[in-house]
């Protein structure tokens, strides 16, 4: 199924979502008026305090897309430039777009009953951007979007839009109110449903992409004649019918403002969503989905079924034995949305049996396996990305990485390659080798060079691939030097990991002769018997290893050569037991 035929399926099962022609928009003011036009009050309807203030979420008839010179208002609600002529923004040109507003009201408004709409009518015709002054317009009020409401009905929350007429009314135009003259909508064929009938000529905006234009952004839009062909203008070139269009575009918007629907992978934002013939299913689904990944633990999953169950996952148990309605007969989806000027990328999109997933995301965390574990237990995938960013960041994640790892995740695929010397290179970089590097260089020897033996989970004393006992040997020269001088601005792991790591040959005669310096310096010390257990341990990696030092390590080894490393540092759990047994045995 196309990603717009699962949305638009999607949009029939979501509760509380607008109906068609009208959609969700952040609304900061009310207009109250009197059925003679005059302005009764003006109600703040945000949320919070001070500059925190949030505006209300509300269904009102549907905004669209306002490119162009020529100003085109919504109906029955805007922001203040459009309603009132008034913005803090310097040449937005207001009184333009309040004529707009004005003259496209009284066409539409002109010869009805209803006392709401005539109410309307009434304080247009007598509105002046001079009569916008304190203490009854507020000056935040500016560039904040308006509706209208009868007073008397105000306090039951009941809006112009709201009232029977206006929404007849609102049906009767809705097809004709956004289209500029000359550039009239079309019918045809939808290539979502396959119906025949009114073509939208352009799509709502796309909006909470992270990185994308605030307003919103595409995924279909034609704007220019290059991308146009035999004579059709926009949305005619891929043909959706209005309602299609609709449907994807409210149901993505709902998923994209959902912490339920959505996590952010990199600069993908990834959008799930589950269809079962039962709902509850569909929804243990997507909270498996998002347990799976989400950026921070929910302490009520984690607490609950959900937690048990994936931690049952996690222990190698399979999803059939946990919860068999989920094995079978749900289908999901995932997509993954990054911004690309004004219009928006497609990084991933998968449709799946959810069962297939989740044995896909179990062999994701046996590949990432790694002892000792992360001390935060099963970081989110974010986590391990920022391990591949300068200084940490999200931002700074390469390009396409996260959508090339998610997607391989998702399908049991081959890791991304760029994965791999990133990784290295990060380590190179800044000297830090840590549990979640150490697993996504194991998960990339075990899944993509099928080195299960050469890539253990733990410290493997009786693995002899060169690469991994010399990563083991640079390990334990390095707790040799800090048993011999303490703590030192800059060990050897900071001089010399990138070159031994890639150039064993030309580093590692240089680090034996430090070594034998700092052997000597320890056993001078207080520390000798430490001294001579490190020492123990560089002699036996030393009898396994070659008689000469490789020239070079290959991207592959290195992994092998990072991965020894970690493993023979950080068992120092052992050690400093060691270390405080032979103190005790010294006193």
């Amino acid at each position: 199924m196309s990603i717009l035929a699962s949305l638009a399926k999607a949009y029939d099962r979501l509760p509380n979502v607008p109906p068609f022609g009208f959609s969700t928009e952040k609304i900061g003011f009310v207009i109250s008026l009197n059925e003679d036009g005059s302005v009764a009050s003006v109600t703040d309807l945000r949320d919070g305090t001070g500059k925190k203030k949030v505006p209300r979420l509300m269904q009102v008839p549907a905004s669209f897309k306002r490119p162009g010179t020529t100003p085109r208002p919504f109906f029955l609600w805007d922001n203040t430039a459009f309603v009132l002529g008034v913005s803090a923004t310097e040449g937005k040109d207001a009184q333009r777009r309040q004529n707009a507003f004005r003259d496209a009201h009284r066409r539409i408004l002109s010869g009805v009953s209803d006392p709401g709409l005539r109410a309307l009518s009434r304080f247009l015709d007598g509105w002046s951007p001079d009569l916008f002054a304190s203490p009854l317009w507020p000056d935040e009020m500016k560039d904040q979007n308006l509706v209208f409401a009868m007073e008397r009905e105000r306090r039951q929350h009941v809006y112009l839009h709201d009232r029977p007429a206006a929404r007849d009314l609102w049906s009767e135009i809705a097809a004709k109110w956004k289209e500029v003259p000359g550039k009239e909508a079309g019918e045809g064929v939808c290539l979502v449903t396959g119906n025949f009938g009114p073509i939208a000529r352009t799509h709502a905006a796309i909006k909470g992409v992270w990185g994308a234009q605030t307003a919103g952004a595409s995924i279909v839009s034609f704007n220019e004649e290059a991308y146009e062909s035999y004579g059709h203008i926009q949305g005619d070139n891929a043909p959706v019918s209005e309602a299609a269009a609709f449907k994807y575009a409210t149901a993505l918007n709902a998923f994209l403002a959902d912490d339920r629907h959505r996590i952010q992978i990199g600069d993908a934002s990834t959008v799930f969503w589950a269809d079962a013939s039962d709902a509850q299913v569909a929804e243990a689904a997507e909270s498996f989905f998002n347990a799976w990944f989400a950026s921070q633990p929910d302490e009520g999953i984690e607490a609950g079924k959900v937690g048990d169950a994936l931690g049952r996952m996690r222990r190698g148990i399979p999803l059939k034995d946990i919860e068999p309605k989920l094995a079978e007969g749900v289908r999901f989806y995932v997509l993954g949305l990054a911004p690309n000027a004004a219009r928006l990328s497609i990084r991933f999109w998968l449709e799946d049996d959810f069962g297939r997933l989740a044995g896909n995301y179990a062999r994701f965390v046996s590949d990432m396996a790694i002892e000792p574990p992360p001390r935060d237990g099963y970081p989110p995938l974010w986590r391990y990305l920022a391990e591949t960013a300068v200084l940490g960041k999200r931002e700074n994640v390469p390009p396409n990485l996260a959508g090339e790892w998610m997607r391989a995740i998702l399908t049991g695929t081959p890791y991304p390659l760029t994965l791999l010397a990133t990784v290295l290179m990060r380590i190179r970089a800044d000297g830090e080798i840590n549990a979640l590097r150490a697993g996504m260089l194991r998960a990339l020897l075990v899944r993509n060079f099928k080195r299960e033996k050469e890539a253990p989970v733990a410290l493997d004393i009786k693995n002899k691939d060169p690469a991994y006992l010399l990563g083991r040997l640079f390990a334990a020269l390095e707790r040799m030097q800090e048993v011999a001088l303490g703590t030192v601005k800059a060990s050897i792991r900071d001089k010399f990991y990138g070159a031994a790591s890639a150039t064993p040959q030309r580093v590692f005669p240089l680090l034996l002769r430090l070594h034998q310096h700092h052997r000597d310096k320890a056993e001078k010390g207080d520390k000798p018997r430490l001294a001579g257990y490190f020492a123990n341990q560089i002699a036996e990696i030393m009898v396994e290893l070659p008689p000469t030092f490789p020239a070079t390590l290959s991207l592959l080894d290195q992994g092998k050569f990072a991965l020894g490393y970690y493993h023979q540092f950080y068992r120092r759990k052992a050690d400093q037991d060691l270390e405080e047994t032979l103190e005790e045995a010294a006193q």
